[in-house]
């Protein structure tokens, strides 16, 4: 394994995932496919998981240390055959996730139900199924096995219209800590919480809740970030691959803001 935690690799070798093996749920598009494409570049065996499997083998005909699976992150039959094709894993990346705008008066019941679904209890099945492989990584490498939760600013501070998808993302908060507190030592656990980030996650959401008044809203969603512009999904997963490094042995229950500023305005 290239670089260990007391190694001072030059930029070359710096955060390599050699010998690693990933999985990025939601790995198909936007922030999951330049997150599938970053750990590769590292050196990493990345499995496209996504429920649109005919864009995962797509994405994988054109990164060779890539495969594509089949995932629904909210049926566990689904879960329990991708566990079963899946022979050894280091390092899991919880990004699948779906939006929602409404207040609490306008969010109905059938609605939050989804997001929670999807966003949480997805998070919670997909992790506790991978986890006995993630725990025996520990026995193959120096390193801890890893998990890097694509959170939100949404679950750090209170968006106006966001009610559902701000509570599904303070939980995937919530669950980053914990687990770090319960497997200190053989389990990394950490949450990336990105601004807006320009992405198909962001397009289908204007097509959906604004689509007579996309353009207004682009320039909205600039301007909440000081930096005055979206954030790319190459910035996002530049910090997924720091964390699966052994560079970041030492960052564990971290939650990491990249928001342009959003959060500290």
């Amino acid at each position: 394994m290239a670089g260990s935690p007391s190694a001072h690799p030059d930029s070359s070798d710096a955060f390599r995932l050699d010998g690693r093996h990933a999985l990025v749920t939601g790995g198909a598009s936007g922030i999951g496919e330049a997150t599938v494409k970053e750990l590769a570049r590292a050196g990493a065996s990345v499995w496209i998981a996504d429920i649109d499997y005919a864009a995962a083998q797509s994405l994988a005909q054109s990164v060779p240390s890539a495969k594509a699976l089949l995932l629904d992150v909210t049926r566990t039959e689904s879960i329990s055959k991708a566990v079963s094709q899946v022979g050894a894993l280091d390092i899991l990346v919880n990004n699948a996730g779906i939006g929602h705008v409404g207040s609490i008066e306008t969010t109905e019941p059938e609605d939050f139900d989804r997001v929670m679904e999807v966003n949480v209890r997805g998070v919670y099945l997909v992790t506790r199924a991978f986890l006995p492989l993630l725990l025996a990584a520990h026995q193959q490498h120096e390193a801890v096995g890893t998990i890097v939760n694509i959170a939100s600013v949404s679950g750090l501070v209170g968006i106006k219209q966001r009610f559902a998808y701000c509570t599904s993302k303070g939980a995937v908060v919530a669950m980053t800590r914990q687990l770090a507190v319960e497997y200190p030592r053989t389990l990394r656990v950490n949450a990336i919480c990105p601004g807006t980030v320009q992405s198909p996650f962001v397009e289908a959401y204007l097509e959906k809740f604004h689509k007579d008044n996309k353009d207004e809203m682009r320039v909205e969603l600039r301007a909440r970030q000081p930096v005055g512009r979206l954030g790319r999904p190459e910035e996002i997963a530049a910090m997924v691959r720091y964390l699966a490094s052994d560079e970041a042995a030492f960052i564990n229950g971290s939650l990491l803001n990249i928001d342009g500023g959003w959060t500290a305005a």
